[in-house]
């Protein structure tokens, strides 16, 4: 397993690089010139001369390719520049807002873990019975919800009508629990109905007769099934976790919650390219360390795939 690990982390530069090469085609192609954007942000009136002397500044006079691989190289030692707006250091900028960021996404992804296991065990162990219909039928509603409607719904339930918790900013662990609601529940139906069919499966496999046969204990065989049930629901899972991340953008803004994702979107707004180009390039790595940790504890769960490796 140690080798595959290896092998999967000597991969990673490529991808870096397809993807940085990709997010930064995609803002070479802008409409916009960066120095002009630079000097009207700072409410000053570009003139030809200061537009030319901030390209040379910012070192846009330089060929792309040479642009792209100084960017790449800077980025690998996570210097991302300065904002256009703050003139701050766009990584401490990051670093200040990365744990808002987190907090949401974890406590997100402990609301999808703890009631997807829940309402899939429910679901699979009262399979065609009223109460599985009921649970299926519920998280797919919520599921097909729109996550900046019910952020909407909740703030006017939770906040607006019954006052119960503050939902502008990040204010203690109540402030949390709504937006991390309503990212969780986009992914419930996926993970439920995984889940579910999952055990519904895997108890009809030839291994459960044998250990009833055996004589094993119910409790021991049902473990058995929610080890082999879970597997591909920790694969999917993971490669979920950058998706997870990447919408708390629509979350952070509705609630004005701190994290990267709000702050991604006023980049956007002030044409703050700089930060743009660092959001894409750590979201671009989290994913595939992200699927990479999910294949590590894969393999971990099922001693046959770690054979094969």
């Amino acid at each position: 397993m140690t080798r595959y690990i290896i092998k999967r982390l000597l991969l990673l530069l490529p991808l870096i690089v397809f993807i940085t090469f990709f997010a930064f085609v995609l803002l070479a192609m802008r409409a916009s010139d960066p120095a002009e954007v630079a000097l009207r942000v700072n409410q000053v009136t570009p003139t030809e001369e200061m537009i030319e002397s901030m390209r040379q500044e910012l070192g846009l006079d330089q060929p792309f390719f040479i642009r792209y691989v100084t960017w790449l190289k800077d980025g690998l030692t996570g210097d991302f520049g300065s904002s256009y707006v703050t003139h701050e250091p766009v990584l401490d900028l990051m670093m200040e807002a990365l744990p808002a960021t987190l907090q949401l996404a974890g406590m997100s992804l402990l609301f999808i873990i703890v009631l997807s296991l829940l309402f899939g065990m429910v679901c699979a162990y009262a399979a065609h019975t009223w109460l599985d219909r009921i649970v299926r039928a519920f998280v797919f509603i919520a599921a097909s919800m729109p996550s900046f409607w019910l952020g909407i719904l909740f703030i006017w339930l939770f906040s607006v009508k019954f006052n119960w918790v503050n939902t502008s900013g990040m204010e203690g662990f109540k402030s949390l629990l709504l937006p991390a609601m309503t990212l969780s529940f986009g992914y419930l139906s996926t993970y439920v109905r995984l889940i579910r069919n999952q055990i519904l499966k895997f108890q009809h496999e030839p291994f459960v007769f044998y250990a009833r046969a055996r004589g094993l204990k119910e409790r021991t065989i049902q473990l058995k099934v929610m080890r082999h049930a879970l597997q591909l629901a920790v694969t999917a899972l993971g490669m979920s976790i950058p998706k997870l991340i990447a919408g708390t953008v629509i979350i952070e803004n509705l609630f004005a919650w701190p994290g990267v994702g709000r702050l991604c979107v006023t980049a956007i707004f002030h044409a703050d390219f700089p930060m743009i180009q660092a959001y894409l390039f750590v979201m671009g790595i989290l994913f595939v360390v992200c699927n990479l940790i999910a294949d590590v504890i894969q393999m971990i769960m099922n001693p046959q795939l770690r054979k094969e490796v």
